[in-house]
C-alpha cells in the first residue's frame, strides 16, 4: 500500500509559519529519499491558500508521490501553561532497521497500536521502544529528559528507530538538547520528562 509525506505545523496571524522553513526542508528530504516529487514553492503556496484569519491554526500538508500537496486548516488550541502530561511505555515495539521511522508518513499502524494500549482518559502520550529495549518516540513527539541540572536535555538518536521532529532538530542545532540513548530507567529517573513537538512545543509530562 502507498504511502504519502506529511508535515503539520502552527500558523500564528501576526508571525506565520511557526518553524515553516524547517518543515518543508524535512519534506524536501523525505521526498528525494522516497522518490517523491516536491516543488516547495508550490507547497508553499498551497499552505498559504488555508491560512488566513486572527485565530491560530493546525495545518496539515500531505504530499502525493506525483507531488500534488494539499493543504487542510484547523483551529489551533493552546495547552493552558499549567499543563503537564500523563505518558506510559507501550508494549507496542518499533524496528530501527526501518528507514521509513526517520521520514513522517500516513504509515502509522505502530503509533495508532500503541496509542490503542491506553484509555484515552488515562494516558495523553505513549511512548514506543525499538527491539532492544531502548526509547524511540511518542506517538506524535520526541522525548526528551535532563540528565545534569543546567546541561542540555537529552534525546534519543535517530539510530534507535524514530523520526528527527523539527523541534527536535531546533533544540539540537541551537544546544539545548543533545543525541543519547535511553531507556525506560532513564526517563523514570529523570528530575523532569518532557514531551515535544513543533506544533505544541516542549510538554512537561509524568511517567506512569
Amino acid at each position: 500500500m502507498d504511502f504519502a509525506l506529511i508535515e503539520t505545523l502552527r500558523w500564528e496571524p501576526d508571525t506565520g509559519f511557526v518553524r515553516g522553513g524547517l518543515h518543508l526542508d524535512r519534506m524536501r528530504t523525505s521526498a528525494e529519499a522516497l522518490g517523491f516529487k516536491f516543488n516547495e514553492e508550490a507547497a508553499l503556496a498551497a499552505m498559504r491558500g488555508v491560512a488566513s484569519g486572527r485565530e491560530p491554526l493546525r495545518i496539515r500538508l500531505e504530499l502525493a508521490r506525483d507531488g500534488q500537496a494539499s493543504p487542510t486548516a484547523a483551529r489551533f488550541f493552546a495547552h493552558p501553561p499549567e499543563t503537564f502530561w500523563r505518558v506510559a511505555i507501550a508494549s507496542t515495539r518499533l524496528d530501527s532497521s526501518d528507514p521509513l521511522l526517520r521520514h513522517k508518513t500516513t504509515r502509522r499502524a505502530a503509533y495508532a497500536a500503541a496509542r490503542e494500549e491506553f484509555p484515552t482518559d488515562e494516558i495523553d502520550e505513549a511512548i514506543l521502544l525499538n527491539e532492544d529495549g531502548f526509547v524511540c518516540e511518542g506517538t506524535i513527539t520526541n522525548v526528551f529528559i535532563p540528565r545534569e541540572p543546567d546541561g542540555p536535555l537529552l534525546t534519543p538518536p535517530l539510530s534507535c528507530g524514530l523520526l528527527p521532529g523539527v523541534l527536535r532538530r531546533e533544540l539540537l542545532e541551537s544546544g539545548a538538547a543533545r543525541e543519547a540513548v535511553l531507556t525506560p530507567g532513564d526517563l523514570a529517573g529523570a528530575s523532569r520528562l518532557y514531551c515535544g513537538n513543533s506544533l505544541r512545543g516542549l510538554i512537561p509530562a509524568v511517567l506512569v
